[in-house]
């Protein structure tokens, strides 16, 4: 199997960051270069839970989750991928499944490396993995981690 392309999806959750010692494994065999996904939740999609904003007002939010998520990208690159050969950061808006699988697709990943589950895991098997395994058209890891 060549491996030239690893995506590793964040929801910046310490469970999220357990898969990251495969991710520089597959780095320094293959050397391959890191795609990086954070997916920003479509704040507009659930406006009316979040009170009756005006439109100003969700770009605003949706603004600020895209600045601060860069910003935890940066941390985590600068943190943890500092000895890869090439790391590629992607932030997407929308349902977290939907947007890896496309990154896949659109960016020709060869394989998937992410947790069992994220931040609000309470199973062992979490709902955004599952999907992604079940539809992925390359390998997905799904690394273990214990439910919080």
């Amino acid at each position: 199997m060549e491996v030239n392309k690893i995506l590793w999806p964040t929801d910046f959750s310490s469970s999220a960051e357990q898969a990251l010692p495969y991710v520089t494994s597959l780095v320094q065999q293959y050397g391959a270069e890191i795609h990086v996904l954070y997916v920003i939740e479509d704040m507009a999609h659930h406006a009316s839970w979040y009170g009756d904003f005006d439109k100003k007002r969700m770009e605003e939010l949706m603004q600020w989750a895209d600045k601060s998520a860069n910003k935890r990208l940066n941390q985590i690159c600068e943190k943890y991928l500092d000895g890869c050969p090439l790391y590629i950061k992607h932030i997407a808006v929308g349902d977290p499944a939907e947007e890896i699988l496309k990154l896949i697709s659109a960016e020709g990943v060869d394989t998937v490396v992410m947790a069992s589950h994220g931040r609000e895991g309470k199973y062992r098997f979490g709902s955004v993995t599952e999907k992604v395994l079940k539809s992925s058209p390359v390998p997905v890891t799904s690394i273990p981690v214990d439910p919080q």
